[in-house]
């Protein structure tokens, strides 16, 4: 690589406030806030939106909305098994 063009590649910590998680990884991303971790030194940390902890998709709790009917007409035109008799 050559010197002086990269970004500085350290431990940040990432933390997702609504899933109470947070993170240590290393990263090129810079913030101005920092924590204290486990560990007992000081990183960087940078708040996400969502993570894992509390997107929908990971936890279960996703739904699917039908407002037409759309999924009950396809199961009762071709079942739950999806035709496959």
């Amino acid at each position: 690589m050559k010197p002086g063009i990269h970004p500085a590649y350290r431990p940040v910590v990432f933390r997702d406030k609504a899933g109470n998680f947070a993170i240590l990884t290393r990263s090129t991303m810079t913030s101005e806030k920092t924590i204290e971790w486990e560990d007992g030194h000081t990183y960087p940390v940078v708040d996400v939106e969502i993570s894992s902890a509390s997107h929908p998709f990971y936890t279960g709790t996703a739904r699917v909305l039908d407002t037409a009917g759309r999924v009950e007409r396809f199961e009762r035109r071709y079942g739950r098994d999806g035709g496959r008799r």
